[in-house]
């Protein structure tokens, strides 16, 4: 077949401009992620007097050397708690990923006790509900890294207390399913967090430092009375010998971490699914890194999401499914790393034919076990007289209908524009994608900022006219521009991030290695047997 030949001008002007928008805001989410670790690391010396190792040198010492770690919710809390773009911090006091400790694929999550002593912000909840579902869904052992002040109670709402109890309906869910958790007691884990060790299958705990109890000595002092220590009430120590909390004591940290290594490796967990199969395969004919300046930084900008297929798939070799019939929606088969699989792009709104074309594309990749790739860059569904008579709401309640019960893997990509409800066939948020990453260049809302402030003007218009007024015109401008800032700000890519609306935000440029590390991970979960119990594991 006819490689798809690109039309991208690298010298060019257009393509230099596009580089450097996109340059820019890769420079600005890399300068938010340090922001996490900077304000950690000034609690190094904290840790070295405690004999501790900081949390981020905790997740590189768990981790193989030289081995893939796709960090996920990196932008998590984003202007959530803190509003101020200038000093908001993200990451939600955690630290999260997939990678690989001796040779298995697992869920990392650390608590990032240099920030605020690991506390809850309003995001960590869902952050920790969400690598929880991936873990279950990817049948990934999960491994914490315990050292957590736990809830705000300053800031204490009855909502986060009530949902936070299926941060342990999950642990006991995963256990049941035949999905290791793991638990290595760093430091504190107090009130509910006591129960992370206490749902766990297996726990760490460390000498001196490692601490799990429902009520610490102040605690147990305002609501009895009793002079207690804390290290009598949850110390590791204690647990190891009196309570049974702990199975294995360490030393120190870095101790702690090396029988956590040296269990998953006992486990033997690989010898229960096979390694996914990988073809051989080519690169694409384009760099990757012309992404940069390809896309354009403004999701209004058109552009031919072939020219982003041609330099993701290897060889740049797609076949195109139906090209000349709903030609605005791109449905492709192709593979990735040598991982075989479907791709679905947009080039321009969704028209009726696009979203039946789509619907059938689904459908056929279900039958043929394809994982389904999601490039979302569309304003949405075709509206106007002459589509909904042509059946939009139909064919794309079709569309709906095949993305939300599929079968296969789905991974999303924002990479420009996702609205309305071409996000939903597009396989949003709220379709549950295995995974979901963003562009720092994508926008998603209901829809664009100046469509809403129009839609209001025509409304205040329309009214005005009923009642056989004027307008009131400076109103209506004051109105329209307070309406795009409004809608303007919570459609960023970092803002969405933030309110854990995705995994993580990346660099375009990483696309083909994330999106080969996802489906290999989906593809690997698929293999995998699980030894499933009735109740999960309970401690004795």
């Amino acid at each position: 077949m006819p490689v798809f030949k690109s039309l991208i001008a690298t010298g060019s002007d257009s393509f230099q401009k596009n580089r450097a928008a996109m340059l820019a805001l890769v420079e600005e989410l890399r300068a938010l992620e340090d922001r996490a670790v900077a304000l950690s690391s000034k609690r190094n010396a904290t840790f070295a007097q405690r004999n501790q190792v900081p949390p981020h040198e905790r997740i590189a010492r768990l981790l193989d050397p030289g081995m893939p770690f796709l960090q996920l919710h990196s932008l998590a809390n984003y202007l959530v708690d803190d509003p101020d773009p200038a000093t908001s911090v993200p990451g939600a006091s955690m630290i999260c990923g997939v990678g690989f400790v001796r040779g298995v694929r697992c869920m990392i999550w650390a608590d990032d006790s240099g920030i605020r002593a690991g506390a809850y912000t309003t995001s960590s909840l869902p952050v920790i509900l969400s690598i929880q579902e991936i873990a279950r869904r990817q049948k990934l052992p999960l491994i914490h890294l315990v050292e957590c002040a736990g809830a705000n109670l300053m800031g204490y709402i009855v909502e986060g207390w009530a949902r936070g109890g299926a941060m342990f309906r999950n642990l006991a869910h995963l256990s049941a399913d035949g999905v290791p958790t793991m638990v290595v007691l760093h430091g504190p884990s107090t009130a509910g967090g006591a129960y992370m060790p206490g749902m766990s299958d297996y726990v760490i705990g460390v000498k001196e430092n490692g601490l799990a109890a429902l009520a610490g000595a102040a605690l147990v002092k305002a609501a009895t009375g009793e002079e207690a220590n804390d290290r009598d009430l949850g110390g590791s120590e204690m647990h190891a010998s009196v309570s049974g909390l702990v199975e294995y004591l360490a030393n120190d940290d870095a101790h702690g971490l090396a029988i956590a290594r040296d269990l998953v490796g006992r486990l033997d967990w690989n010898a229960r699914g096979e390694a996914p199969a990988r073809r051989p395969y080519a690169p694409p004919l384009y760099d990757i890194d012309e992404l940069a300046g390809v896309i354009p930084a403004d999701h209004k900008t058109p552009y031919d999401v072939r020219e982003l297929l041609t330099r993701l798939v290897d060889g740049s070799d797609f076949e195109e499914f139906k090209p000349r019939f709903g030609v605005s929606t791109v449905c492709v088969q192709a593979s990735i790393m040598g991982h075989a699989c479907a791709l679905i792009g947009n080039n321009g709104p969704i028209d009726p034919n696009g979203a039946a074309k789509a619907a059938q594309f689904f459908q056929l990749c279900d039958q043929a076990d394809l994982p389904i790739i999601f490039l979302n860059n569309t304003t949405g569904y075709m509206v106007g007289t002459e589509y909904e008579q042509a059946g939009m709401i139909k064919h794309g309640s079709k569309m709906i209908q095949a993305v939300s019960n599929v079968r296969v893997p789905k991974i999303t990509l924002y990479i420009g524009a996702s609205f309305g409800a071409g996000n939903y066939g597009m396989c949003g948020y709220a379709y549950d994608p295995d995974f979901l990453f963003a562009w720092p260049n994508a926008s998603t809302g209901v829809m664009g900022g100046e469509q809403a402030a129009r839609t209001m003007t025509q409304v205040a218009e329309v009214a005005a006219a009923r009642a056989r007024t004027q307008p009131d015109r400076e109103k209506l401008r004051a109105q329209e521009e307070s309406i795009i800032a409004h809608f303007s700000r919570q459609e960023s890519a970092f803002y969405t991030s933030g309110r854990v609306l995705d995994h993580g935000v990346i660099d375009p440029r990483d696309t083909r290695r994330v999106l080969a590390f996802a489906l290999e991970t989906c593809r690997e979960s698929r293999l995998r047997r699980l030894q499933p119990n009735s109740f999960g594991v309970a401690r004795m």
